[in-house]
C-alpha cells in the first residue's frame, strides 16, 4: 500500500522560512516523479505542482523560483520542500503527491499537471502572517 504524509507545515512571518516534509511507504522515492500542491483558502487546488522532482531534474512555478526549493532523500524515501521569503499569499494547504508511471529518465518525463499523479497525502498547512 502506498502511502505519503506531510509535515513540517505551522504558521509563520512573512519573509520567514519553513521545510515540508512528505515521507513515503510503499515505494521507493527514486521510482517516481514527485510533485508539490498547494490549496489557497477559499480556491481550488492549483492544477499545477509548484515544485516537481524527478530523476531528470527539477522544475518549479514562477511564483516559487528562487524561494523554494525541492530535493529528495533515497536513504529516509522522503522528499522535501525548503521554503524561503514566505509571502502571505503563500498562505495554502501543501500536498505532496507522486507518479510512480514515470521516474524522469529511461524516456519518462515528469509533469506538473496534477492530474498525472497517483497518490497524494492529505496536506499540511502553511500560513504566513504579513
Amino acid at each position: 500500500q502506498v502511502r505519503l504524509e506531510e509535515s513540517g507545515g505551522g504558521s509563520v512571518q512573512a519573509g520567514g522560512s519553513l521545510r515540508l516534509s512528505c515521507t513515503i511507504s510503499g515505494i521507493r522515492v527514486n521510482s517516481a516523479c514527485m510533485g508539490w500542491f498547494r490549496q489557497a483558502p477559499g480556491k481550488e487546488r492549483e492544477e499545477f505542482a509548484i515544485a516537481m522532482i524527478g530523476a531528470g531534474g527539477t522544475e518549479y512555478d514562477d511564483s516559487v523560483k528562487a524561494r523554494f526549493t525541492v530535493s529528495r532523500d533515497i536513504d529516509n524515501n522522503a522528499v522535501y520542500l525548503q521554503m524561503n521569503s514566505l509571502k502571505a499569499e503563500d498562505t495554502a494547504i501543501y500536498s505532496c503527491a507522486a507518479d510512480f508511471r514515470r521516474t524522469g529518465d529511461d524516456g519518462t518525463t515528469c509533469y506538473r499537471r496534477d492530474f498525472m499523479y497517483d497518490y497524494w497525502g492529505q496536506g499540511t498547512q502553511v500560513t504566513v502572517s504579513s
